[in-house]
């Protein structure tokens, strides 16, 4: 009978997600589908960070800035429905909108688990559903009858 090796010897992955959302595995880009696929499904978060567990094992996951990308926003039926890297979809949370202090918009994603980074394209398509007011610094972002206003957009923002 052979006894398992003991999961704490095991050499952990080296797991990171970049900036724009791309996973890798000790420096090299994961592209497999199917690998992707499990990635994204096996990925959690808590107070001391991001993180996959494997058996027994936690494997921690370095993230860049946030560990999705909204690569698309779409008006859909009075709300904006957002596309994320992991290829799926879901409506946007005005409440959770952020605006850092380097004006790229941030969002909750996944049941409000994770933050998300707006990718430049899907700021372009957000901006679309934005008004502007007061000299072109207070805005207001319109989704279907409704309206949220942003705020100040010279710095950090939110939709409360």
């Amino acid at each position: 009978m052979t006894v398992p090796p003991d999961p704490s010897t095991w050499k952990l992955p080296r797991l990171r997600i970049t900036r724009d959302g791309t996973w890798l595995h000790e420096g090299e880009e994961v592209t497999h589908p199917g690998i992707l696929a499990t990635l994204w499904e096996s990925l959690r978060v808590d107070a001391a960070g991001h993180y996959m567990e494997i058996g027994p094992v936690r494997v921690p996951v370095e993230v860049e800035d946030a560990p999705f990308v909204v690569v698309r926003v779409e008006a859909d039926e009075g709300r904006l429905t957002l596309t994320l890297s992991d290829l799926t979809r879901e409506p946007l949370s005005p409440a959770s909108l952020r605006f850092e202090a380097d004006g790229v918009p941030h969002c909750r994603v996944k049941g409000d688990r994770f933050r998300a980074r707006l990718s430049r394209a899907a700021t372009y398509q957000l901006l679309q559903h934005v008004e502007y007011e007061a000299g072109g610094k207070s805005a207001v972002l319109v989704v279907g009858d409704r309206r949220y206003p942003l705020g100040d957009l010279a710095g950090e923002t939110t939709l409360e």
